[in-house]
Formats: structure tokens, C-alpha cells, sequence
């Protein structure tokens, strides 16, 4: 680890004042960000400390919604009586997303902001893009099992490893984002960036922007869930996973919010499949094709192959068991 400037922020105004200049990161809970420094992938010229900022609390919207502070810790997140009454897809993904301890730390800010767990992109022999631009992917014929296959690139096929990002997603939740000129919000679709032909710059935030809060609107009368699988039951990264709110009146699809991990190269909204399914008779033919369509545009390496029909298989299960439960409720 070389050497860094170190900056505790007094305030919000101070830490977005000290991020400014170039070569400059922010700490939140550090699960992420110190174990990248230790390894010589992350080389800040300035750290600068959010911690003691009071950005740690989830409060009610006067629309019915939350604000939930860039500081939250996913723990706390998850365990919040509103959220898991109202929005229990985004409790479920917390709870499936890492450790009890590696919560205990994790920050809401630090989560939408996590660096792939490519295994290309924490060796520094390797060639990463992501790391290192111009240096090519190592991961495009090499080891590419848990890679991405929707919104891939001849660039880059790192998958985005949050899980709470991809409820966020499914939730239309809105960033909000404060910078040296004031504050900005960002709905969580445009936040991540497709890797095109620059697959180091993974979000649209200017160099020190700062994360202050996530807006969830008020809740569908919908049921919600997420669903992973991974490899092992014991917080791997998703090889697939599915944030899904449903509503369906009757027998037809009413609303609809679908979001997939695992499977893209940021949160995937899968739009298409939404398109198919509004209006749509609620049974497990039409979950299938609207899943299959949402899935046409895959890209698949050697390693994850399997990818699209399981994403495919997941989706249909995930609707089928929302719909049943909806049903039980009526």
C-alpha cells in the first residue's frame, strides 16, 4: 500500500471540498475500498473519512416513501421494520449479500458503489481493462463462469457484484448526490455505467461527488422477492439472481418491476420482459417467453453458458411463486 493523505470530514460541505482534486476516495464502511488499497488496485493520493457524517438514518417521505442515508449500514438496512413490511425484496437481498459481520460494516453508499469480484481484476498479473485501461480482458477466454452476458463488451464481461443494487433497481430508487455546486439526484438506472469501450469508469459520478442518501418511492400494492443462486449457500456472489415486484388483479399482470444480477455487467432492468408481461395473463407460459426475450441478447463465453436458461428458469420460478402468493392473499 503506498502512501495517502488522510482526511476526516467535519461535514458534508468539508468531504465533498476535500474529494475535489484529482487521486481523491471516500470511506465509508471500507469493506470494499481498504481490501482493494491493500492489494495495490486502488492507489488513492487522498482518503477522505465520511464516517462521522450524519448520514446514518432511514426516515419516512411524506409521499409514503423512505430516505435512507448514505451511511446506513446494511444490517441496520435490513433489519428496519418499514423495510421489511413495505419493501422486503431490498431486505431479502441485503440479508443474502454477505456476513453478518461484513453487514455489521457495509454502508448503503459503499454498496451501490462496489468494484467487480472478477478474479482477472484483483490479479495484477492479469490483463484487466477495468484495472489497467488498454491492457485487454484475461476473463474473455480464460475463467468466465461467474461473468456477465448482458451488457457485455469486447472490453469487459465483469459482472456487477451487489446484490442490494439490484433490488434498488427493481424498487426505482433515486440517488441523491452532492457535489461543490449543490445536489443532484440520480435514478439508480442511470447510475452505472455499460462498459463500452471504457469499462474503468463503472458509474456516472463526477471525481468527488458524494453518495448522501437513496430515495425508495412509496410501495406498489405488490408482493415482492428476491431470489440468488450461487454456487454455495454461504454468501458466494450470485451466478443468478432476481429482484421481482408483482402485482397481478384477477388473473392479469398489473404492474410489474423486474431486476436481474449475476447476469449483467451493472444492475440489469430487464425492461423487455417487464414490456411483455404488463397486461399479460399471469401463468408460467407468458412469465417463460417474456424471461426468454429479456435473455435473446445474451453474449456467453465458454464458462457461463448456462447462464441465459438459468436466469430464464429463476425468473419464471420467482413470478410463479409471487403470483401464488398474491392469489393466497386476495
Amino acid at each position: 500500500m503506498r502512501p495517502f493523505a488522510y482526511v476526516r470530514a467535519v461535514d458534508v460541505d468539508a468531504a465533498v471540498q476535500a474529494a475535489a482534486g484529482p487521486g481523491a476516495k471516500f470511506l465509508g464502511g471500507g469493506t470494499n475500498l481498504v481490501d482493494l488499497m491493500r492489494q495495490g488496485i486502488e492507489r488513492p493520493d487522498t482518503v477522505v473519512d465520511v464516517t462521522g457524517l450524519p448520514l446514518d438514518r432511514v426516515e419516512e417521505l411524506p409521499d409514503g416513501g423512505l430516505r435512507i442515508g448514505a451511511l446506513v449500514r446494511n444490517s441496520t438496512l435490513a433489519a428496519d421494520r418499514r423495510v421489511r413490511s413495505t419493501y422486503p425484496v431490498l431486505s431479502q437481498a441485503l440479508l443474502s449479500g454477505a456476513s453478518g459481520q461484513l453487514r455489521n460494516m457495509a454502508t448503503v453508499g459503499g454498496n451501490l458503489l462496489q468494484r467487480t469480484r472478477c478474479p482477472y481484476f484483483y490479479d495484477t498479473a492479469a490483463a484487466c481493462n477495468k484495472r489497467d485501461p488498454g491492457a485487454g480482458c484475461d476473463a474473455l477466454d480464460g475463467f468466465n463462469r461467474g461473468c456477465a452476458v448482458l451488457g457485455v463488451s469486447d472490453s469487459c464481461i465483469a459482472t456487477h457484484p451487489s446484490d442490494m443494487s439490484v433490488a434498488m433497481a427493481a424498487l426505482d430508487a433515486v440517488v441523491e448526490v452532492r457535489n461543490t455546486t449543490g445536489v443532484r439526484r440520480v435514478p439508480i438506472a442511470e447510475l452505472h455505467r455499460l462498459p463500452g469501450n471504457s469499462p474503468h469508469l463503472e458509474t456516472t459520478l463526477q471525481p468527488g461527488e458524494l453518495i448522501t442518501a437513496v430515495e425508495l418511492p412509496p410501495p406498489l400494492a405488490a408482493s415482492s422477492r428476491y431470489r440468488k443462486v450461487r454456487d454455495r449457500a454461504s454468501y458466494a456472489f450470485a451466478l443468478v439472481s432476481v429482484a421481482a415486484v408483482l402485482q397481478v388483479n384477477a388473473t392479469t399482470v398489473q404492474q410489474i418491476r423486474l431486476a436481474l444480477g449475476g447476469v449483467g455487467t451493472k444492475p440489469w432492468r430487464a425492461r423487455e420482459a417487464e414490456r411483455l408481461l404488463v397486461g399479460a395473463p399471469a401463468d408460467e407460459a407468458v412469465f417463460r417467453a417474456a424471461a426468454q426475450a429479456e435473455l435473446a441478447a445474451a453474449t456467453t463465453r465458454q464458462g457461463n453458458a448456462f447462464k441465459p436458461a438459468l436466469a430464464v428458469a429463476t425468473i419464471v420460478a420467482v413470478l410463479r411463486d409471487l403470483t401464488a402468493e398474491g392469489a393466497t392473499l386476495r
